[in-house]
């Protein structure tokens, strides 16, 4: 397998000019789109523009309307609920986070939820909104029904990714941004454009039994057959913890979903419009102190974790958000680079809607 780099600036404009075409709005082109190149740039292709024939296909399918705008339709000095009427995940979430921190901003914190929405990208971009500010942040989101709970082998709740963020003083902030599954469905996906067997652990299939078979999961998926699907984080079992995985991915719907009064991840995508929900906050970290104080400790903390001893073969410890902070650098620096598939794709959409192919 081959693999291509372009830039940041040129992935970017390349990816808004297909989703002007796909009939996203300007607003909506340009927030996706910076969405979608922050994770590749990341190094987390599961995110990345990739995630365009996801979205295409969403708007095909009826699930996703870029004429749905956000409404709000609850609110509180510290809260508020908002309605995507089924529009476009990132633009949906910019504006409910961007309230959520103004909130944090007049009133110590902010809150909020959202039903009928779509996907959001990677949950760590909304939660940063908040750390940029020097806040807490928090990022949930729930998804289609692709995993099962522990002892059962019907599909019912979501990868339902989380993302907490704190502010530190040095170069990162901890931000920890990941699926409550072993993996998030994208990565799934990546491995099927590419052709690899899964490993083990990720998921079982129709008999629940553990299967590698990337491409046969994938059917399984994408049929009306119930059984079979990922596995959360700890696996099948309570012996290492399966039921805490579980319990966290329930946690997100119930957060999501029953604070928005919108759809859990088993009623998702069953009608017009996906019914994706959401939820953010956003805490001032100085109403528990001196924020830069607070930031110094933080950092403090991370670094005796930084220093402490490391197993056998292993020269360092990470925080979680440093190895995507540093990708960043290095792609930023260096070119993003595109597997095949990727650029097939993105040579696909050129050809379909006359744009200058971007390599």
């Amino acid at each position: 397998m081959s693999n291509t780099k372009t830039t940041y600036e040129n992935l970017k404009s390349f990816t808004i000019k297909v989703l002007r075409a796909l009939g996203y709005s300007d607003e909506q082109a340009e927030v996706t789109a910076r969405v979608l190149v922050e994770a590749d740039v990341r190094g987390v292709p599961s995110h990345g523009v990739a995630r365009l024939s996801f979205y295409q296909a969403n708007m095909k399918g009826g699930f996703a309307f870029p004429e749905g705008m956000p409404e709000i339709v609850h609110e509180t000095p510290l809260s508020l609920v908002v309605d995507g009427n089924n529009g476009i995940g990132p633009h949906i979430a910019e504006f409910t986070m961007k309230r959520v921190v103004e909130k944090a901003q007049k009133v110590g914190a902010g809150f909020g939820a959202v039903r009928n929405s779509n996907h959001y990208g990677m949950a760590g971009i909304w939660a940063e909104m908040a750390t940029d500010e020097g806040f807490i942040g928090m990022s949930f989101c729930n998804t289609r029904k692709c995993s099962i709970p522990t002892f059962g082998k019907e599909r019912i709740l979501g990868t339902n990714p989380v993302c907490f963020a704190i502010p530190a003083a040095g170069k990162t902030h901890f931000m920890l941004d990941m699926a409550t599954t072993t993996v998030a469905h994208g990565k799934i996906e990546v491995y099927e454009r590419r052709d690899l067997d899964m490993p083990i652990g990720w998921a079982v299939d129709e008999d629940g039994r553990d299967t590698t078979d990337t491409s046969h999961f994938q059917e399984l998926f994408r049929s009306d057959q119930p059984e079979g699907g990922h596995l959360f984080l700890g696996g099948a079992s309570e012996a290492l913890g399966g039921h805490k995985g579980y319990g966290m991915g329930l946690f997100v719907d119930l957060l999501c979903a029953g604070m928005s009064m919108g759809a859990w991840s088993r009623d998702t995508f069953t009608g017009t419009g996906s019914g994706i929900t959401h939820f953010f906050s956003a805490i001032r970290t100085d109403l528990f102190g001196n924020e830069k104080e607070i930031a110094a400790h933080v950092e403090g903390i991370l670094q005796q974790v930084r220093d402490s001893d490391k197993a056998p073969g292993n020269d360092r410890i990470y925080i979680h958000g440093e190895k995507e902070a540093e990708k960043r650098e290095e792609l930023m620096r260096d070119g993003i680079t595109l597997d095949d598939a990727t650029v097939k794709l993105l040579h696909n959409y050129a050809d379909q809607f006359g744009i200058e192919k971007l390599l």
